[in-house]
């Protein structure tokens, strides 16, 4: 398989989003960090009637409300990122790639052509899919490639 062919026709759902976990623009803060524990997920979509409007991460959490120590109590919306860099299931996974890189982002909401979520695309989905490409090149370095065993290992 040629991967810069593959970047260019294969398209997100081949990266297998996660199922989108999202709250309320209005709901509290509070709410939100209920939610991102028991999805066990780093980052939440905020929607305003059904859209995404917004996305609510763990850095947003630390540097933006805990940091200032803002209460937990407050709307989401206040601390959010507005209007989040998306992508659509058939974009494709260089479209993704190069929206990550612009952005510096970790984390993309993936919706319909309405607006409404879909899933979550992460990094590390990313490159388990570029993993796929070059597995013996990935799956036979050494834990720690400037090091040399002193003693031959195996029999």
């Amino acid at each position: 398989m040629e991967l810069s062919r593959n970047l260019k026709v294969d398209s997100v759902s081949r990266l297998d989003p996660a199922p989108p976990r999202w709250v309320d623009a209005d709901d509290t803060v509070a709410r939100a960090v209920e939610e991102m524990r028991a999805g066990n997920v780093g980052c939440l979509l905020v929607t305003e009637q059904g859209r995404v409007v917004g996305i609510f991460t763990e850095r947003d959490l630390l540097t933006r409300v805990l940091a200032p120590q803002k209460p937990l109590g407050a709307p989401i919306r206040l601390f959010m990122t507005a209007a989040p860099v998306t992508v659509a299931p058939k974009d494709s996974v260089r479209t993704v790639i190069k929206r990550m890189q612009r952005g510096g982002y970790r984390h993309l909401p993936v919706v319909d052509e309405a607006g409404r979520p879909v899933g979550v695309l992460s990094a590390r989905r990313v490159v388990h899919y570029l993993v796929e490409h070059f597995p013996g090149l990935v799956f036979n370095l050494p834990p720690e490639p400037d090091r040399y065993p002193e003693t031959p290992e195996g029999a």
